[in-house]
């Protein structure tokens, strides 16, 4: 499992990718793939925020530094 902040910057790397991309086919599935990562770092901050048991060391602090999204 990773921390919601890699699943961030998978998200942003394949922004960046798409962004790149001549066909437009090609961006939308990266930029679909950006949102399931966005969606993954979501859904684990919202896991370790109710059960912080389960946070890797150091994602509790690196959540509580984010600014609200």
């Amino acid at each position: 499992m990773k921390k919601a902040s890699e699943y961030r910057q998978h998200a942003e790397e394949c922004r960046a990718l798409a962004a790149q991309m001549s066909s437009p086919a090609q961006r939308a599935q990266m930029l679909e793939m950006a949102e399931h990562w966005e969606k993954l770092a979501r859904d684990r901050a919202a896991l370790i925020s109710k059960h912080p048991e389960l946070a890797i060391a150091g994602e509790q602090e690196e959540e509580q530094r984010r600014p609200e999204a």
